[in-house]
């Protein structure tokens, strides 16, 4: 069982001004210029930050690099990479008290997109030095980090066959094109789904377990609406049985995420879990944050609240409560937590 570190003043969101930070940057991801991308890094973070930067290799993974710097007693963490490079990076500051900052630089960016962090190199490490802390919580698939979906069947395949030419060359246009060929073959799977308090069974042609995921990620889509702060994990069950269906199922997923109203058609299903085992029959290829890890059966649990993320201002969560500011204000601890209508001083009515 996962102990979540983070204490309860570090759950919510806070401005802290960092003096240094560790920079582990990916140099073959998406498809900028990496010296240039890395010296347009430097020239704005360094006026603020010493930078400790840290290349990852075909030897040396983001997440060992991450671990290292643990050791040296960081206190912010950058990660400037696509989404499996920031996932590497969370991995080893999950349940710990350093928070990772984002500088998305690969295909997709799609936990960037969630969080509302710039996809834009400058304004991405300007919200580095002016940005607030937001606890979100993460999630475990087959042991493997997930900061935003496992994708079963469909959706692993086209992540799976959209290959690194073709993404180098046309970015997101690369994984919509592999959908669209994975969509001429469809075929569905028996799928076998065990949650804590029940077993479901159905035929699918994807199932999603999503932690967080932007709005064009139309198979994570079934509730429409993903909290990166809860406890919960949302499944959603794609299941149209020919391609028409299954195009006008797409769009229909891609209307409600922006609308923010849940999905009403009888092929597309979702529900909650905070752990699942997920089998299928036959097996299916499994994709978590944008990299293929192997095959079903994959068991998934969320990790409540046990990452901190660097995000703008403007996105932080609004706070649940406000009580600074008010006048002749005093807050005294209680030695319980009981209450009831006798500790009142009014009579019962």
């Amino acid at each position: 069982m996962t102990t979540n570190n983070l204490s309860a003043t570090e759950k919510v969101q806070q401005i802290q001004k960092y003096t240094s930070a560790c920079l582990i940057f990916n140099p073959v991801s998406g498809r900028g210029n990496p010296e240039r991308d890395l010296e347009l890094i430097q020239s704005i973070l360094e006026s603020e930050l010493e930078l400790d930067i840290q290349l990852t290799s075909e030897e040396v993974s983001a997440t060992q690099l991450a671990r290292e710097t643990l050791e040296r007693d960081v206190s912010l963490v950058i990660a400037a990479g696509g989404d499996g490079t920031v996932s590497a990076v969370a991995d080893a500051l999950i349940n710990s008290n350093i928070p990772i900052a984002v500088i998305p630089r690969g295909t997709a960016n799609a936990f960037a997109v969630s969080m509302g962090i710039p996809l834009n190199i400058e304004t991405a490490c300007q919200t580095i030095l002016t940005g607030v802390t937001r606890v979100i919580s993460t999630a475990r698939c087959n042991g493997e980090p997930m900061l935003l979906l496992a994708g079963i069947g469909l959706e692993a395949e086209t992540i799976a066959k959209a290959d690194r030419t073709a993404k180098n060359r046309l970015g997101i246009l690369a994984y919509i094109l592999s959908a669209i060929n994975q969509l001429k073959d469809l075929k569905s799977f028996e799928t076998k789904l065990e949650r804590e308090e029940e077993v479901i069974s159905f035929s699918a042609v994807g199932v999603t377990v999503a932690n967080v995921a932007p709005p064009t990620s139309i198979l994570a889509q079934g509730p429409a609406s993903l909290v990166p702060d809860d406890e919960f994990l949302d499944v959603t069950i794609f299941a149209p049985v020919t391609v028409l269906n299954a195009i006008a199922a797409s769009y229909h997923l891609l209307q409600t995420a922006f609308s923010g109203t849940p999905t009403e058609r009888n092929d597309i299903g979702y529900l909650r879990v905070k752990k699942a085992l997920i089998d299928t029959d036959p097996p299916q290829k499994v994709v978590v944050d944008g990299e293929v890890i192997g095959t079903t059966p994959v068991f998934v649990e969320a990790i409540p609240k046990s990452l901190m993320v660097i995000v703008p201002q403007s996105q932080a969560a609004a706070p649940l409560e406000k009580l600074d500011g008010l006048p002749d204000l005093t807050i005294e601890p209680k030695e319980n937590n009981n209450l009831s209508n006798s500790d009142s001083e009014y009579p019962e009515s």
